[in-house]
């Protein structure tokens, strides 16, 4: 075979197969080990960047563009394996052609989840009530991690896995804000109750605005499913329930502007600027 009509070595890197990027394959595949089921797949580039910063996260395997690696190694970070080198389109065909991977993919162990009793009885913790949508609660743990939010908690059941999409749509987030799996909210609710927490659900038909609604810190801000809002056991066990009071003509918000937004008024009521 001619030089020219050589294929460059990198076609001989991992043969990608289009998986779901919230739910990595299973078996062998050409050319690799196969993915284990628990898996989490990372893409993009603060996505990949924070789980190679966080001392908690084991990365399995890293997959990078000859571009993305340089990047990498301009932001000065620190590599915990050695990068496959892949062509862009490979990285595309493995989670399909409207991922935005910025050249970089990465197999890693998902992270320990704390448990209920472990976390700090204050600021603000986040619980969602069957949130479901893997752009949504991630873009919620974008926000949480932008306003120093203590956790995140959710249900083992009808919750998105923390993987692919949700990572994605949190931009890093997912190694600064821990996440805790309950398997009964109601319960869940109860035992931050009983941690001091003041539990606040937000509903549009809450007793009174957010804004004028009285707060204290350990706070649990509870947030239900777009269209089916709070459940009524989860509502019922709430303290209070709070709305956001919007001064135009639309008067809902999608479920992760609501939390921005929800994040933004509580903090500043608990730490008013002097």
């Amino acid at each position: 075979m001619s030089e020219r009509n050589r294929k460059p070595p990198f076609r001989k890197k991992p043969d990608f197969k289009r998986d779901r990027p919230d739910r990595p394959p299973t078996g062998r595949r050409s050319g690799r080990a196969p993915v284990e089921a628990d898996t989490a797949i990372l893409y993009g580039l603060h996505t990949v960047e924070a789980a190679l910063a966080n001392p908690r996260r084991r990365i399995r395997a890293l997959y990078a563009t000859e571009n993305a690696a340089k990047r990498l190694a301009a932001d000065g970070i620190a590599l915990k394996v050695t990068p496959q080198i892949v062509r862009p389109d490979e990285i595309a065909r493995r989670l399909g052609p409207d991922a935005v991977h910025n050249g970089l993919l990465a197999e890693a162990d998902p992270l320990d989840a704390p448990d209920l009793s472990e976390l700090p009885a204050e600021g603000i913790v986040l619980v969602l009530d069957q949130i479901t949508d893997p752009h949504n609660v991630g873009a919620i743990l974008r926000s949480a991690a932008a306003f120093g939010v203590t956790a995140l908690v959710t249900t083992a059941r009808h919750s998105p896995e923390a993987t692919g999409v949700l990572a994605k749509s949190a931009s890093g987030a997912l190694d600064y804000v821990p996440i805790v799996t309950v398997q009964n909210l109601a319960r869940g609710l109860a035992a931050l109750r009983e941690r001091g927490f003041l539990l606040v659900g937000l509903d549009s038909e809450g007793d009174a605005d957010l804004a004028a609604t009285q707060l204290r810190s350990p706070l649990a801000l509870v947030l239900g499913a777009e269209g089916k809002g709070l459940r009524q056991l989860t509502r019922e066990t709430c303290d209070r329930t709070a709305r956001l009071d919007l001064p135009g003509a639309i008067k809902s918000l999608n479920v992760s502007n609501a939390a921005a937004l929800a994040l933004y008024v509580a903090t500043t009521r608990l730490h008013p600027r002097t």
